[in-house]
């Protein structure tokens, strides 16, 4: 068989070199200006869930914690620390909700809030809780919050302070709501001043809680 011809053969390694160096050029600028996915996911940062608690005082919360425990050891349940919620479950960045709770803080006065009953709810969060009066001073707090995180809810609020979470029949729900006030008597009766506010973290999707943290907290002003 006849060999190609010389100049042709070196006509066809030249286009083959050309086009070699052409892939290799585009290749190079691409890897310039466009970043690989996973470096492009980390410089990102994720939302997640945040709520803003209302912190009781260390007396009422060491009060408080002694229910909790005895609620937990008859009817389970995940620990947690005690508060009343401000802002319910809110989906940010980190820094900006760090942002809206320090704005939120900003000039917030303590408040006072006071227990009307010991009540049960529908659902997992809100199992057996200590129910708040609606007070102006403890709804104007919570709307003052909300506005500022930008929080919608399609309920009016109301302010709770939660004893045991769980997915209870009512029979048991009652027995843990009378057990609450056998543990403590006058429970139903108790008054305190709200002087912290906590920014958690609360995946709602996670019922061990074990995700559950502080990010953040502010005194408020004193009365």
């Amino acid at each position: 068989m006849a060999s190609a011809h010389p100049l042709l053969s070196s006509f066809v390694n030249v286009r083959i070199l050309g086009f070699v160096g052409s892939v290799g050029l585009s290749l190079f600028v691409w890897s310039i200006y466009v970043e690989p996915p996973d470096m492009a996911k980390g410089t990102e940062s994720k939302k997640e869930v945040y709520s803003v608690w209302g912190v009781p005082p260390e007396e009422v919360r060491a009060r408080v914690k002694k229910v909790m425990e005895g609620l937990r050891s008859e009817f389970g349940g995940p620990a947690f620390e005690p508060h009343v919620t401000v802002v319910g479950a809110i989906s940010l960045k980190e820094d900006d909700a760090l942002n809206k709770f320090r704005s939120a803080c900003d000039g917030l006065k303590a408040y006072d809030a006071s227990v009307d009953s010991v009540a049960t709810g529908s659902f997992f969060y809100q199992c057996v809780y200590l129910l708040l009066h609606p007070s102006s001073e403890v709804v104007e707090a919570s709307a003052h919050c909300t506005g500022h995180f930008g929080f919608r809810s399609s309920t009016p609020y109301m302010p709770h302070l939660s004893l045991l979470y769980g997915d209870l029949l009512e029979e048991d729900k009652k027995k843990a709501q009378e057990r609450a006030k056998v543990v403590d008597e006058s429970i139903s009766n108790l008054n305190f001043t709200i002087t912290r506010l906590a920014l958690y973290k609360t995946d709602t999707e996670d019922r061990t809680l074990k995700s559950w943290e502080k990010v953040s907290e502010c005194d408020l002003i004193p009365m």
